[in-house]
């Protein structure tokens, strides 16, 4: 027994000794150097993949195929849903209306995925302003109505019920109780009233690039059912589930372990494969209409959700990862891309077995950055200078 314990911390050290701490690690090099790093008990055999962007190639692997929690990595399927299924460029449209004589304000939407609650964020992100469209709907109400604002009903259309709800307590908070109904499918059709106001959103690719920049969970339901629309499914999570499954099959992506409980990943229901989600990454690389799904995603140290990653646990790694954040309780994920010197790798870790609370949670995410930490390195080109 000691024999074979002493063989194991042999081979151990040669392994360490041919790959030092520091150096830069080839596709040759990587599963040795991994596959000790992910024995860290704070990540509880966690699920990963590598795979060489240039070749497609699977460098490195382990329980890539056991279905995890992907957390708010499932941000990544509804990004690429929007952009296979939305066209980047379109914008939303909400306008108010009034028509005098049936003491009616209609307010006709586009569905908006970010309608805004606060007029100051609406100017500086040039979103549509909840409140403004309210206040104006309420200062026509008066001018018809002699100052009153009693009497009069609001007729919408193409509005989220939190936005309708949104309105009505905005209102209610200034003593314009009208009654709210949603609009027939004829009244939809028909342009009814004055026009009072309209307000267009930031373009779908605005709104995408801030939800996987600060993975903003309610954009990434919204978008996603605005896709599954586009994409002749339901306006629903169902809908959602079965435009997954069409973007993946179009992309030559086995869904066969997808489970879609929502588009935002906070359900602890969803399930995917590092392998799924890593083949995902290595084609949306390769098509240029998704590339902005690449410059959305956080970078290393640099911005959104890892800003503060990597700074301290993985100093080299600052700037060369661009990768979406995933958390639950008990989970933390990761997946994108790690430059390494003159390549990239796609890559995906999905530790969901990880204990509960925020202390093994942090240790996950240290062991899960200095992992990565060890592949990153920057493309130095080497000055060759002449001799005099």
């Amino acid at each position: 027994m000691r024999f074979i314990v002493k063989i194991i911390a042999f081979i151990l050290a040669t392994i360490f000794t041919i790959v030092p701490a520091n150096a830069v690690l080839n596709p040759e090099s990587i599963p040795l150097v991994l596959s000790e790093l992910l024995k860290n008990p704070t990540l509880s055999n966690p699920a990963m993949i590598v795979i060489d962007e240039s070749t497609g190639k699977v460098v490195y692997e382990r329980n890539a195929d056991s279905q995890r929690k992907p957390a708010s990595v499932m941000k990544i399927l509804s990004a690429a849903a929007t952009l296979e299924y939305l066209d980047p460029s379109t914008t939303f449209n909400t306008s108010v209306s009034i028509e005098k004589e049936s003491k009616t304000v209609f307010i006709r939407g586009s569905l908006d995925p970010w309608i805004s609650l606060n007029a100051v964020t609406a100017i500086k992100m040039h979103r549509t302003s909840l409140p403004y469209l309210g206040a104006k709907a309420m200062s026509e109400v008066k001018k018809a109505n002699k100052g009153s604002l009693r009497g009069y009903k609001v007729v919408y259309s193409g509005l989220y019920s939190q936005d309708v709800a949104n309105f009505k307590a905005y209102w209610n908070k200034r003593y314009f109780r009208p009654a709210i109904k949603r609009a027939t499918l004829e009244q939809s059709l028909v342009e009814q009233g004055v026009p009072v106001v309209s307000q267009n959103s930031p373009t779908v690719a605005e709104i995408l690039d801030w939800t996987m920049l600060w993975s903003d969970n309610l954009l990434a339901e919204r978008l996603s059912r605005l896709a599954s629309k586009s994409a002749g499914n339901t306006f629903n999570a169902e809908g959602i589930a079965k435009t997954y499954e069409k973007l993946l099959l179009h992309l030559g992506v086995d869904s066969t372990k997808l489970v879609t409980i929502d588009a935002s990943g906070l359900s602890k229901e969803n399930r995917i494969t590092a392998r799924m989600m890593g083949e995902l990454l290595f084609k949306l690389r390769k098509e240029e209409k998704f590339s902005l799904l690449y410059t959305s995603l956080p970078i290393a140290g640099v911005s959104g959700t890892l800003k503060d990653r990597f700074t301290t646990t993985a100093p080299n790694a600052v700037g060369l990862i661009h990768a979406k954040t995933g958390t639950l309780d008990g989970t933390a994920t990761l997946a994108g891309y790690v430059q390494s010197t003159d390549r990239e790798y796609v890559f995906v870790t999905l530790a969901d077995e990880i204990a509960k609370g925020n202390t093994a949670l942090k240790k996950a995410r240290v062991a899960i950055d200095q992992a990565l930490g060890r592949i990153a390195a920057p493309n130095i080109p080497t000055e060759i200078i002449p001799a005099p």
